[in-house]
């Protein structure tokens, strides 16, 4: 259908939802809102769906979730390797606006197609889902959430039956079943009430979140120096409003942290986010009321999580009484050396022991891993390849899983659970607080030990926003610089290029080398001086993404050759609006 048939044919429907019709009534005299709603469908990649709620195929709506689940569902029962095979999914869900209806809206669709539905009864942490997939042995799992977006967007997250979010091929399968169902006011819904009844749709019981609870427990790396009850640190947290404010206060407790404190105004799970501009830990603006908290408890932490629990931000008291932001690679490489180091003087560091991280991710990592004998395995951008690295190497017995990260937020210890996870992170990062704390340091003051030992790494990343009509904007940057052959930045040469779509890396002579990691449209250069950038389209956002990394012997020389860098890589895509973070 052309979008303005497409349109009649939702305002004609005599079945549409009353607040999605009134939608499509005010716009009727807006010819431009009817095409940005009407003239694309929402595109469906290795994250789910994720964007603004409200009436249009472009848009996230409950006809949207309908026909996304039921393309899932066809996929399920496609690819189950005998019909009598039984086929179940477990639901959750966040605290925005709409979240638990389009949980139940999916459920309706999986259980009209046969499929066995759990469903939280409660906003829950994307983690628990994952563990929830795994705990409950299900097909596939599903999450609405859109994680640390704006409280106008939503999404649709879906999960493989490892608890991993589903890859590129994946993914594309799931596509394919989407572009063979035309009409998704017409996708068919179960009856909730007779599922129940015939056992096809339950609860999640209190176990799994139980069991979730015993196995962070189990993470605690604090008997060896510690052994007491409580630990010697202080807490302030926020959830932020979303769905962190049941297990993280909960699991800082099993490990022994009393002093702990919740943002009573962020802990109200509201979803239009009253205290914040977008929920966010990545942004410093978020931290306020926790810093005013943070100062009248004199709390030596504070931690923050998105919407979903999944990503986690920290701020550390420094000795002036001031509270400074640590980067997601600085949270992460902190975290990493604690857990080797640990496992190294508990004589617990298994010989083939691997750790992660994605190629935008601070190269210290790659340090840390080498100087505990830690093969460091490299991934794309998402933590979804981290899951998959684990299944690929730990669940077929080659490795043993220590740690993953990436630089928006996002880390891991414990596989099992296999995506970010803000509820061990808190728990981690509160322990490792305490540790120096124990030691007389701060965080602050181990991150300048990192420093002095590996040296003075800085990263940065750009945001490039890109209004609806310039994603064209995309590809062109991508296909210009592709086309380009950069050989030199700044006079320095770079000595290797790493093209993840065409899936090759080139060093300073020419020589080209598989990369060994899925196509991907990204793109990394290494210069000699070991300072590297990457640029690649959001998966999930109409921007461009430039990654900065540099390393020097001091953090001021350090400053300057980012800010240099910067400016000339910068150079290479004008004339598109600059958000930093």
């Amino acid at each position: 259908m052309k979008y303005r048939e497409k349109y009649q044919h939702w305002l004609e429907f005599p079945g549409m939802d009353k607040e999605l019709s009134l939608e499509l009534s005010q716009i009727a005299l807006n010819e431009d809102e009817i095409i940005n709603r009407f003239s694309r469908e929402m595109t469906f990649g290795t994250g789910g769906i994720r964007g603004r709620m409200g009436a249009g195929t472009a848009l996230i709506n409950i006809y949207i979730v309908r026909k996304v689940t039921a393309a899932l569902a066809c996929h399920l029962l496609s690819t189950r390797t005998k019909e009598s095979e039984p086929l179940s999914v477990v639901i959750a869900y966040d605290t925005r606006r709409n979240s638990e209806r389009f949980a139940w809206e999916a459920a309706a669709v999986f259980i009209s197609f046969g499929i066995k539905v759990y469903i939280f009864c409660e906003p829950a942490p994307t983690p628990l889902l994952s563990f929830a997939v795994r705990e409950l042995r299900t097909s596939a799992g599903v999450v609405i959430t859109a994680s640390h977006n704006p409280p106008a967007d939503n999404g649709y997250k879906v999960y493989g039956a490892d608890g991993g979010q589903i890859t590129d091929s994946l993914a594309s399968a799931i596509s394919a079943q989407i572009l063979q169902l035309e009409d998704e006011l017409a996708i068919p819904l179960g009856d909730l009430a007779e599922a129940k009844k015939a056992g096809l749709l339950i609860y999640v019981s209190d176990q799994v979140e139980k069991h979730y609870l015993q196995r962070l427990q189990e993470l605690s790396l604090s008997s060896a120096w510690w052994g007491k009850d409580p630990l010697p640190v202080r807490v302030v947290y926020t959830p932020l409003h979303g769905t962190g404010s049941k297990l993280i206060p909960q699991a800082l407790t099993n490990i022994g942290v009393t002093d702990f404190f919740q943002v009573s105004e962020q802990t109200v799970m509201d979803p239009f986010c009253s205290t914040v501009k977008c929920p966010n830990p990545e942004d410093w603006q978020v931290y306020k009321l926790a810093m005013d908290l943070g100062v009248k408890k004199e709390a030596d932490l504070l931690l923050a999580t998105d919407l979903d629990g999944d990503r986690l931000g920290a701020a550390v008291r420094s000795t002036s009484g001031q509270y400074i932001p640590l980067t997601g690679n600085q949270i992460g490489c902190l975290l990493l050396d604690y857990i080797l180091s640990q496992k190294k003087q508990q004589g617990t560091l298994p010989q083939n022991g691997m750790a992660v991280q994605t190629v935008v991710t601070s190269e210290m990592g790659k340090t840390i891993a080498a100087a505990y004998g830690v093969e460091m395995i490299e991934t794309l951008t998402g933590f979804k390849y981290i899951g998959e690295q684990i299944r690929e190497r730990v669940d077929t017995g080659r490795n043993v899983f220590l740690f993953g990260f990436e630089e928006s937020y996002g880390y891991l210890a414990g596989d099992f659970v296999r995506d970010k996870d803000g509820v061990q992170a808190s728990q981690l990062v509160a322990e490792m607080t305490a540790y120096y704390k124990n030691r007389e340091m701060s965080l602050l003051d181990a991150l300048a030990q990192l420093f002095l030992t590996h040296g003075y790494f800085q990263e940065e990343l750009i945001n490039l926003e890109l209004a609806e009509g310039e994603l064209y904007r995309v590809e062109q940057v991508m296909n210009q610089l592709r086309t380009a052959s950069l050989l030199t930045l700044d006079g320095k040469a770079i000595i290797r290029s790493d093209d993840y779509l065409q899936q090759l890396s080139t060093d300073i002579n020419g020589k080209q080398t598989p990369t060994g990691i899925p196509a991907n449209n990204t793109l990394k250069y290494t210069l000699e001086d070991h300072s590297w950038f990457c640029i690649r389209p959001s998966g999930t956002e109409p921007k461009i993404k430039i990654y900065l990394g540099v390393k020097e012997d001091s953090a001021e020389i350090a400053a300057a050759k980012l800010s240099t860098l910067k400016e000339k890589v910068l150079a290479l895509v004008p004339g598109l609006e600059i958000r930093s973070l």
